[in-house]
């Protein structure tokens, strides 16, 4: 058989399989939940503490890298899933792009909504580089190892649809035929649409290929109709006389009903639309509609892990299919989920990502052959507090380094810091006051991979009766990339900031947004001038009214749509039991930054 080859596809003589770590899934989110179900699998949980999620089927929603999403999907679901559709990277640069919105200000009269462009963060920007890094041989590499794994996953008689351009798609579609055969390729689907640049050395370019293959001879195919007008096949003075066809009069003609062939005209997604959202890779449903009906049933599993603005996700829970579908941009999970709250009758679904396990894995090739697991832990910190640009200090337990005077905590892998840590760090403080010439000020920053929900208010305060300035910033993901810390890359941004008010009256509980700061460093000087009140920077927030210490359940929410973009402060609960709740609010920027915080109250 012919083969295409590539630098990289082999070593050693053998071919280079794709990374097959699978990491257990943290559900950190989940929408839709009825109290009764949230319940019910509260208890399920206890009573088999290593089920995945309760005994009912969810929808994923899951943030993260497809090269460590798709191998710890295998474990439950190789060979389950009937439908796969991807989208991949064509090779342009602003696929992990997005414009961001700044809505109106809420107290001026003028139309104050400006956007600007967000660019990709350095982990996005590494997973580009991986692909296309080294030009085509190291897409072919990356497209042939996902496209292995989606093998692995795709059931018997399922079917995979590979959406691409001119940029790579004749390649593609030589490493297709060396991974599912030459014999189970079944169409080159031709989309034809009439967006995109004028061309004038050449014709212009109107339309995307789409690459449809089964795994074996046996495929769950439909085909479809659609309606073919006699004045467009054979001119307005055509009389129909055909017998044995379906046919039909509506107010744009004679009509007879035709099979769907391989060119399909289906209009993209232009401004103006309905759909349209600030995403320039965004796919209508349309398109998507017509895989979903022509290749699964209802009940079907369908997998997107290049999910961008959740067009599959989105047509799939429309047309009755569960589905899967991941993405490594925050964003692009943040437009999905509020697409998905958009839509009539939505089943419950949760939004997951790899979290603690991940870095644990992370650590474990970083950092290996340590001589103990103590000695690993110290390797850890002193790698954090060089990328602060910090000194590593050795023999306390709580401080970690020092810079500019301050003393700096590095939270572990595992577990957010939480009250109690920052507490012991700030005693600890105490006691070398005078000892440690590295201490020359009362002022201490902690770097921690996630936080205690109550950290802001509750550690600030203890901090400040302890005279200690303390400051808490997250160890970002991309330190988890050696190319991104190679090149100096990592930048530790402070926690938002989010105060609310409440109000008690009986069994009634209301919450109002009071004020919201975030740090702009994301954000471009001349946008920054543009946000004259707190509320535009938030795109939505959500409550768990009755937070048990389990993940966060989305009860209530409000978000800013195309059609609607302003955003209600304030949320009204009643509780039909008296006694003391943990309420869980979450509010996410306009970058899809997520801030949380907790409240106690008594009804």
């Amino acid at each position: 058989m012919t083969e295409l080859v590539w630098e990289g596809k082999y070593k050693d003589g053998k071919k280079v399989t794709p990374v097959r770590i699978a990491l257990p899934f943290q559900t950190i989110e989940t929408i839709n939940e009825s109290a009764q179900q949230r319940q019910k699998t509260l208890d399920f949980l206890i009573a088999e503490p290593d089920a995945k999620y309760g005994n009912e089927w969810r929808n994923r929603l899951i943030w993260g890298d497809k090269k460590y999403v798709l191998p710890s999907l295998l474990p439950e679901f190789a060979g389950k899933v009937n439908l796969i559709y991807i989208d991949p990277p064509f090779n342009v640069g602003s696929d992990f792009s997005f414009k961001a919105t700044i809505s109106d200000n809420p107290e001026t009269e003028e139309d104050e909504t400006t956007q600007f462009v967000k660019q990709p963060s350095i982990i996005e920007q590494k997973a580009y580089r991986d692909t296309w890094g080294k030009g085509l041989d190291s897409y072919l590499q990356w497209f042939y190892e996902t496209v292995l794994l989606l093998k692995e996953l795709l059931a018997d008689d399922g079917s995979i649809y590979v959406h691409l351009d001119w940029h790579a798609g004749h390649y593609a579609k030589a490493v297709m035929d060396e991974i599912f055969g030459y014999e189970n390729f079944r169409n080159e689907i031709v989309w034809h649409y009439r967006t995109g640049n004028l061309a004038k050395n050449q014709f212009q370019r109107k339309h995307d290929t789409i690459f449809f293959y089964s795994k074996s001879d046996k495929i769950n195919f439909t085909p479809i109709e659609q309606k073919e007008y006699y004045a467009d096949v054979y001119g307005p003075n055509f009389k129909p006389s055909f017998e044995g066809r379906k046919q039909g009069k509506d107010e744009k003609g004679t009509f007879r009903m035709s099979m769907v062939d391989d060119v399909w005209d289906i209009s993209a997604v232009f401004t103006l639309s309905n759909e349209h959202l600030p995403y320039d890779t965004q796919k209508p449903e349309a398109l998507l509609a017509r895989i979903i009906k022509a290749s699964s049933s209802e009940g079907d599993l369908i997998l997107d892990c290049f999910s961008g603005s959740g067009t599959t996700a989105i047509v799939a829970e429309k047309n009755n299919r569960r589905w899967i579908t991941c993405d490594l941009g925050r964003f692009a999970i943040h437009t999905t989920r509020k697409r998905l709250l958009g839509i009539d009758n939505l089943k419950p679904f949760i939004v997951q990502n790899l979290g603690k396990y991940e870095r644990q894995q992370w650590m474990i090739a970083e950092f290996d052959k340590p001589e103990t697991r103590l000695q690993q832990e110290r390797s850890y910190k002193h790698f954090i507090i060089e990328l602060y640009h910090a000194k590593p200090l050795d023999g306390y337990i709580w401080l970690h380094g020092a810079k500019a005077g301050r003393m700096v905590h590095v939270g572990n892998v595992e577990a957010p810091i939480t009250v109690d840590d920052i507490k012991a760090t700030i005693l600890e403080f105490w006691k070398l006051t005078g000892k440690e010439k590295a201490a020359q000020v009362n002022g201490i920053d902690f770097l921690g991979w996630d936080f205690a929900f109550d950290v802001n208010e509750t550690a600030k305060q203890f901090a400040a009766e302890n005279k200690v300035n303390v400051s808490f910033k997250k160890i970002p993901r991309e330190v988890l990339e050696k190319k991104a810390v190679e090149q100096g890359d990592i930048k530790f941004y402070e926690l938002a900031s989010l105060s609310v008010k409440t109000k008690n009256e009986k069994n009634k509980l209301t919450i109002t947004l009071a004020n919201f700061i975030i740090p702009p460093d994301d954000v471009p000087n001349e946008v920054q001038g543009k946000i004259s009140h707190w509320s535009q920077w938030i795109d939505y927030w959500a409550i768990d009214w009755n937070y048990r210490d389990d993940t966060f359940h989305n009860e209530w929410q409000s978000y800013r749509t195309k059609q609607n973009p302003k955003i209600e402060l304030t949320a009204t609960n009643k509780y039909e039991q008296s006694g003391k709740y943990t309420v869980l609010v979450k509010v996410i920027d306009i970058l899809g930054n997520d801030t949380t915080k907790a409240i106690q109250v008594t009804v």
